[in-house]
């Protein structure tokens, strides 16, 4: 899929200047930076034309924010954690944004490590350590949010993906689960939410309706590749396929949820 958008790139990790948001229209992602996301987040901020990074909201030890499962190529059920030594300065009520690395060094060379003992025999390797850099540099950050977010950008651009970024922490929005998406969405100028399975259990359309924006389910394939997206890092099938396999397999399933975008329902935008 080309994005809607094709003149938003992705902007440095160390940008601090507010953004300028975007001009109206494509499809909105909202995801906590996820340390080398799996494949199926993966797909879905590479289906939208906005993401937003989730950083303000409380830290989950059992999710994704500081670790990642590996597998070997040849054996993707064989998997492994790679995790980011994480302190929480505020306890369970740390926000994402918060957290801080303990001993960056060390993470920083068994990240590198890591990825080389299981991936450093693909024929794409050299592509893959290339994209390693400006993650390895953002350890020096300590903040555990900030390696996540760099690793997934890595990502995003390997395959070509050309959206914007945004993030919550800097926009303003209403308290509430579902009123406080419908607002981040909005401020993208999106006209559709693209939500997980897992949101759409919870999500109440009703204040995506007030602003104007509709909600569509992301719905990745569960067989070949897809059978173990939903726990393995995007990486093994990156290392697996290579970059450019990889970005025409995503821009598939991309035009495949433009065709048919919404859940029946849930409300489509208003004229």
């Amino acid at each position: 899929m080309q994005p809607m958008n094709p003149s938003y790139a992705t902007a440095s990790p160390n940008t601090s200047s507010p953004p300028e948001l975007p001009t109206p229209g494509g499809l909105c992602a909202i995801h906590q930076p996820n340390f080398w996301p799996r494949l199926t987040t993966l797909a879905k901020l590479f289906t939208a034309d906005h993401w937003i990074v989730l950083d303000d909201v409380q830290f989950a030890r059992r999710d994704y924010q500081h670790r990642a499962r590996l597998a070997p190529l040849s054996d993707p059920a064989q998997h492994r954690w790679l995790s980011i030594p994480t302190h929480l300065p505020h306890g369970r009520s740390t926000l994402i944004r918060d957290t801080v690395i303990d001993d960056p060094d060390r993470a920083r060379r068994r990240t590198t490590g890591m990825l080389r003992q299981h991936y450093g025999t693909s024929p794409h390797w050299p592509v893959l350590a290339q994209a390693l850099d400006p993650v390895l540099a953002a350890f020096d950050t300590g903040r555990t949010a900030k390696v996540a977010e760099a690793s997934t950008r890595a990502l995003l651009d390997l395959i070509g993906w050309r959206g914007r970024i945004l993030t919550s922490s800097r926009l303003t929005v209403r308290p509430g689960r579902s009123v406080r998406l419908a607002d981040l969405a909005a401020a993208t100028g999106a006209r559709t939410y693209l939500c997980g399975t897992g949101g759409m259990t919870y999500l109440d359309p009703d204040p995506f309706a007030a602003r104007n924006v509709a909600v569509a389910p992301f719905r990745p394939p569960a067989t070949g590749i897809w059978s173990s997206g939903r726990r393995l890092s995007a990486l093994w099938a990156l290392a697996a396929l290579g970059p450019d396999a990889m970005a025409s397999l995503l821009r598939t399933l991309a035009e495949q949820h433009l065709r048919h975008p919404h859940l029946p329902g849930l409300p489509l935008p208003r004229p």
